[in-house]
């Protein structure tokens, strides 16, 4: 008899990683998910999975050596993955020091316990335990000509890329030193529904929503790349059963690079359609532009030309598809951002470096 495959994650309750329990349980796996439940998440995400016999929730922080040793063995995961992170790069400008302690340190602990968890494994098991880290594009820098390849050099900017980069360099590292085995999956701007207000799709959605001006960074043409956060997590499933040992996958979205200013105006043109403004005027009329960050790369880029070839997974949503769905979320579940503003976000401009 088979039992149903088991992951411990991390950051579950989080955007991404709430997605991922999701797609997960729908497989028929069991999830064991371990979360520090931090400003950006809530168990609310998950309020549509409670009472999943195939889902577990532990609070606790990933730089918690004993919890962690103690959670992997009676568990008994076939599989972990690693979201928990600190993401917003703002907030990296003011506070550096939490996303070391919680990017570097946290991915640390999980990794070095998850190996002291292999080596218990029989050799059955071994074959078929993998361990997956999620990054991001950010560790490559800004992209002046083609899109990076998974081989391209580092080239971090900010407190939260260096960050995200050290972690990866050390997970590599296990997979070379120790032939433990690692995945590492680097994508790009993600969006969707539950995403944390602070970040750009959310916000611009929520203070139209409000009637509020809509700040663009400088003159808002720095690019980045879209990925719906659904094709996102079905990518990161398919890595993390089919994916070489060893080996770094790029997840981007469907034709989804497109200038901040640009995302922003469709933003405004769907809602538009969606739900006029009471005085008839576009939403357009909101937007502003203020200070650009410190430090702003102008373009990320990813080409994915290799998980299309090895594990056949390619974006299905393209962007004007994936924002309607948003907005259309975002309008219809008031209840999810209403609360994080009252638990006290109030969405105003950080990371300056003041």
């Amino acid at each position: 008899m088979t039992y149903p495959k088991r992951i411990f994650m991390t950051g579950g309750c989080g955007f991404i990683g709430s997605h991922f329990v999701r797609l997960c349980l729908s497989q028929g796996y069991q999830v064991l998910n371990l979360d520090a439940l931090t400003y950006a998440a809530s168990p609310s995400t998950l309020k549509d999975i409670e009472g999943n016999t195939n889902y577990h929730f532990e609070h606790g922080y990933i730089q918690n050596h004993d919890l962690v040793r103690s959670l992997l063995p009676k568990f008994k995961p076939d599989f972990v993955v690693n979201f928990a992170a600190e993401t917003h790069v703002d907030r990296s400008i003011d506070s550096p020091a939490q996303f070391i302690e919680s990017n570097v340190l946290g991915a640390f602990t999980i990794l070095n316990e998850s190996r002291s968890y292999y080596n218990t494994l029989t050799h059955d098991q071994k074959k078929s335990f993998r361990f997956l880290h999620i990054s991001t594009d950010e560790v490559f820098g800004t992209c002046e000509e083609d899109p990076y390849r998974e081989n391209a050099s580092y080239n971090p900017s900010s407190p939260y890329s260096s960050s995200k980069a050290a972690a990866d360099l050390i997970v590599r590292s296990y997979y070379h030193t120790y032939k433990f085995p690692i995945l590492i999956t680097n994508c790009t701007n993600n969006y969707g529904p539950f995403q944390f207000p602070e970040k750009l799709i959310p916000l611009m959605i929520i203070r139209a929503l409000n009637n509020e001006s809509l700040p663009i960074y400088g003159n808002g043409l720095q690019i980045r790349d879209w990925l719906y956060v659904e094709d996102h997590v079905e990518a990161i499933l398919k890595v993390l059963t089919l994916g070489q040992l060893g080996e770094t996958y790029n997840i981007a979205g469907l034709n989804g690079e497109m200038a901040n200013k640009t995302v922003v105006k469709i933003i405004c043109n769907t809602m538009d359609e969606v739900l006029p403004r009471k005085n008839n005027m576009s939403y357009e009329q909101l937007i502003t532009h203020v200070t650009d960050r410190p430090g702003h790369d102008f373009r990320y880029a990813l080409n994915i030309d290799k998980i299309k070839k090895e594990l056949n997974w390619s974006p299905t949503t393209r962007f004007e598809e994936g924002m309607r769905k948003t907005i259309s979320w975002y309008i219809e579940n008031k209840w999810w951002w209403e609360e994080i503003l009252t638990r006290g976000y109030e969405a105003k401009r950080i990371g300056l470096g003041k």
